[in-house]
């Protein structure tokens, strides 16, 4: 894994026109362009906003202290937006070898290349979303130095996408049916993590399970910081380093067994 991060910083600039091509080609032909890419996820959050916290005025549970709870609209859009941009950025990766197979087969580019190329082209869609989001919710968060914590989220979120994204890419190869039920599984995942509900409102003795979603700290995270102005849990932060830590193995362990035999496989 450490050969295939030199190869990325190596390949940085060919890394940048490969990203900027792929944007381009989810939206050639049309005539909002690159604009498309930025109202599609816009117009989803808009619509939490209108219905939730506009039509209905509901609230995310009760607030502890004696506070008002966050609206529920509010709440949503700031855990939905994390799971759209994973989501998005991971699948993309996942079958980004696969899509790439005629193109590795005949020149000798190094795979790590292509899932990257996937993350990074949906991190231009979504962390200017996100930064966005923590302007709107100036009045919520009043600008607390928390807020600093967002930068070093969304690149270790950036970095999640890339290790599970390369590591589902490996094994999409080599049996595509792993991208059939790994897209069932991002399809529920949503409902495995603080995501439509608070962390305060699942049953106690089976809140443990929601670490197992990788969003769960990064959510909860987003949250603290969002929503009540305050830096991240250390339990959010120990498990950001250890679901990175984790995947890292896995995927050096992946690519050590099927480095001769993975172009093959495409």
């Amino acid at each position: 894994m450490l050969s295939d991060a030199r190869a990325l910083l190596r390949l940085r600039c060919l890394l940048g026109q490969l990203t900027l091509r792929e944007l381009k080609a989810r939206f050639a032909g049309s005539a909002g362009g690159l604009l498309w890419a930025w109202a599609q996820p816009a117009l989803g959050i808009a619509a939490y906003y209108l219905v939730f916290d506009v039509v209905f005025a509901l609230r995310a549970g009760q607030a502890e202290g004696g506070a008002a709870a966050p609206r529920l609209g509010s709440f949503l859009i700031v855990g939905m937006l994390a799971w759209m941009a994973f989501s998005d950025a991971t699948q993309r990766a996942m079958n980004s070898l696969v899509e790439a197979g005629g193109l590795l087969q005949k020149n000798p580019l190094p795979p790590a290349l292509f899932p990257a190329r996937a993350v990074l082209a949906s991190a231009l869609v979504f962390a200017p979303l996100q930064l966005a989001l923590a302007l709107a919710y100036w009045p919520m968060h009043h600008g607390a130095w928390a807020v600093a914590a967002l930068l070093p989220l969304v690149l270790a979120q950036a970095a999640l996408a890339w290790l599970l994204g390369y590591l589902l890419a490996v094994l999409t190869a080599a049996l595509r049916d792993v991208a059939q039920v790994a897209g069932f599984l991002f399809s529920i995942g949503v409902f495995a993590a603080p995501v439509l509900f608070p962390m305060s409102m699942f049953p106690e003795r089976w809140r443990a399970l929601l670490w197992l979603n990788p969003m769960t700290a990064w959510v909860l995270s987003y949250q603290a910081v969002l929503l009540q102005g305050q830096w991240p849990p250390a339990q959010a932060w120990l498990a950001v380093l250890v679901w990175l830590a984790v995947l890292a193995w896995l995927l050096n362990a992946a690519l050590r067994r099927v480095r001769d035999q993975l172009v093959d496989w495409l």
